[in-house]
């Protein structure tokens, strides 16, 4: 847990450096030297203690005509912080808009839509963003046969040179490709009402692990993240499983694809085992990896022409898409997984794998476990994780029902308020709280911050994905590059809402941490130290800075 040992030394270095500024960036946001008046009666009005209407220096109060009746002013939402740490840890971050909804629907009623979301609808900006990509325009089939077609057309241009430019430009828009996959991801991640599934969306992207960097990857981080992961992250395990399988990023990441009859690959094989299935010490073999690795030979991803095959396996031939079960590419022997036989019969053989895998006692409890790690505590105990485990089973790996026994259980209630947030939830429960659900209109600086603090989406090379465990993210280093952060959130609009077109002019904005969320609730989970320090704050920025690197904030 963070201290006030690392949070009140900023105090200092915050005061001088924005305080040189003379609240500039406050100005301009708000509109001049009457900002804090407009702050001040902003804070009155929302608590039904102002009047709507602007004081001017110099002028009288406008006051309403002894005949009109008052309008009535709405009493402001109050929150506990129980409720508001309990939004907080489903959620991407607490912010006004969420409350509001927890608040309307009463907690079982949050709870359900969260858990059972009926709806995947965004605000008509985000929407309309997410739109204008190249990746919503085009399928993954076509992006993946486009760049082909660039590539073999490239290798025979006539100089070096040009091949050179040529390439770089190939480069340059695989990876704008992939930068649009982070764009959705982060507009979905701040502004989708089913929070949950989002943050489970993350949670299955780090434990399905896949690097952009390797081969067209970039091209396919779309698709990945809204075909194979999404549509199940609240759903039966088995399924997301079985979609992983068959996407071709994972393929071409763990090299399956090269996987065939006498030439075994067992990296996807083995990672399946290791990584996101039994896990570490569950007592596979290597016999066993070697024996899956068999069942996974000729699963790989399809290219522009039909693959040949041995006369009476063309019913065994599969092509989906850029997915491919190629028969003729496959090790029809039997085998035995987890001493159970399988015979050779194609690519029911792997269905009869993942249904192996999949229901296996140490799945539940390896998947349940890291789910456990994710929301509760480092080392989250043992009695909580074998609970997940058992309704894991019990309910054929259904993800929701797992969330579920974990969400209601009091070792999760007593972690309220206590899980230190990685990079990611950092980020986004501070963009989410300075602007709620005020869209905004350049996700680059998120995808910076994120990259700078090491957690950068679709980034992490190898398949075991971004540790979970808050240790990993509470070096001195990490600490001081979330103060700068914090100072870029707190002291303006930071290019969040300067679209990335040329020209393109920033609207004017400042986060107002000090909003209805913090009076009504918020400010109540503050620490004597934390509230100390905001005592100190010279101006909004200094005082936002603070606020966003505090620990009360971070966990």
């Amino acid at each position: 847990m963070l201290g006030a040992a690392v949070f009140l030394p900023f105090v200092h270095h915050t005061q001088s450096t924005i305080y040189a500024a003379n609240c500039s960036p406050w100005r301009r946001a708000m509109g001049g030297p009457r900002a804090g008046k407009v702050l001040v009666l902003g804070v009155l009005v929302a608590f039904g203690l102002g009047s709507s209407a602007e004081v001017r220096a110099g002028e009288p109060p406008v006051h309403a005509s002894p005949s009109a009746a008052p309008a009535p002013v709405a009493a402001p939402l109050v929150f506990s912080p129980h409720d508001i740490a309990f939004v907080d840890a489903l959620t991407w971050g607490a912010n006004a808009s969420t409350m509001a909804r927890f608040h309307a629907l009463g907690v079982e009623g949050w709870l359900k839509e969260q858990l059972h979301p009926a709806r995947d609808t965004l605000p008509a900006e985000a929407q309309r963003q997410i739109e204008a990509l190249e990746i919503s325009r085009r399928s993954a089939p076509q992006l993946v046969t486009e760049f082909r077609d660039r590539d073999a057309a490239l290798k025979n241009l006539p100089s070096p040179e040009e091949k050179g430019a040529a390439q770089k430009v190939y480069q340059a828009d695989m990876t704008a490709r992939a930068r649009e996959a982070a764009t959705a991801a982060i507009l979905r991640a701040l502004y989708a009402p089913d929070q949950l599934r989002e943050r489970m969306v993350w949670f299955w992207l780090n434990h399905f692990n896949v690097h952009q960097a390797k081969g067209n990857l970039r091209l396919l981080m779309a698709d990945y993240q809204d075909n194979a992961i999404r549509p199940h992250a609240l759903g039966k395990f088995r399924d997301l499983l079985a979609a992983t399988l068959r996407h071709p990023a994972m393929l071409r990441y763990l090299d399956n694809a090269e996987n065939a009859a006498g030439r075994i690959n067992e990296n996807y094989a083995r990672e399946i085992m290791e990584l996101h299935t039994l896990g570490v010490g569950s007592g596979y073999s290597q016999k066993d990896v070697e024996e899956l690795a068999r069942i996974l030979t000729g699963v790989g991803i399809a290219g522009p022409n039909i693959p040949r095959v041995k006369p009476g396996q063309e019913a065994l031939l599969i092509r989906d898409g850029l997915f491919e079960f190629n028969p003729a590419r496959h090790d029809f022997g039997d085998k035995v997984l987890l001493g159970r036989t399988i015979e050779g019969q194609g690519f029911a053989e792997v269905e009869e794998a993942l249904d192996i895998l999949s229901r296996a006692p140490a799945t539940a409890r390896h998947v349940s476990r890291d789910i456990a790690i994710y929301f509760v505590a480092d080392n989250p105990p043992e009695a909580l994780v074998q609970r997940m485990a058992d309704t894991f089973q019990k309910s054929d790996g259904d993800i929701a029902a797992v969330l579920a026994t974990m969400i209601r259980s009091p070792e999760f209630e007593a972690s309220l308020g206590k899980r230190f947030k990685d990079p990611v939830r950092y980020v986004f429960s501070a963009v989410r709280l300075a602007y709620d659900d005020r869209v905004i209109l350049n996700t680059q600086p998120v995808q910076n911050w994120l990259n700078r603090l090491g957690e950068g989406l679709y980034n992490h090379e190898t398949p075991d994905g971004y540790p979970l465990v808050s240790t990993a993210w509470t070096a001195s280093g990490q600490m001081t590059a979330r103060f700068e952060i914090a100072r870029q959130i707190g002291s303006g609009a930071a290019g969040l809402f300067k679209p990335a077109e040329e020209g393109a002019v920033e609207q004017p904005a400042f986060p107002l941490l000090q909003n209805s969320l913090y009076f009504s609730g918020l400010s109540a989970r503050l620490s004597p130290a934390t509230r100390l320090a905001l005592a100190q704050a010279i101006s909004p920025q200094d005082w936002n800075t603070l606020f966003l690197s505090s620990p009360d904030f971070m966990q």
